[in-house]
């Protein structure tokens, strides 16, 4: 048997277990996992977020704080009448990034496909890499 402080409910998780309520539902809210990646002409941000719909995202840009956050409520019923057993879930995440000055802010693209959200931010003509070029001396 374990000892804590709060011997209630350590005993109370010992005998039923910490998923006993939730039925296999995590109820601890997760992040989502994100990649970012410069090219030469842009930056890419791949945000996973499956199961949801591209009007659940919400994309914010304010100076240089881009912001991506996501809501979805969803509602299962199961039986008629009295229920048996009725679920509710409510997944939301907020995730913010700074970005540098030499992005093209007003051109930034987002698309939500195959449980991905990607956005392209394209970077300012100053900022791209240019290629090496060879100087004849005169």
């Amino acid at each position: 048997m374990k000892r804590s402080n709060d011997l209630f409910p350590s005993l109370f998780d010992d005998f039923f277990g910490r998923d006993w309520f939730n039925a296999g539902v995590s109820a601890q809210p997760t992040m989502p996992a994100v990649n970012l990646k410069e090219k030469d002409d842009n930056f890419e941000v791949e945000l996973a977020a499956p199961g949801m719909n591209k009007n659940d995202f919400k994309i914010e840009l304010d100076n240089n704080l881009l912001t991506i956050s996501c809501e979805k409520e969803e509602a299962h019923e199961e039986g008629e009448g009295q229920y048996a057993r009725r679920e509710f879930n409510y997944r939301s995440f907020q995730r913010s990034f700074t970005l540098p000055n030499t992005i093209e802010s007003d051109k930034i693209n987002a698309k939500y496909v195959d449980g991905v959200l990607k956005l392209t931010i394209p970077k300012k003509e100053e900022a791209k890499k240019r290629t090496s070029r060879q100087i004849a001396i005169s």
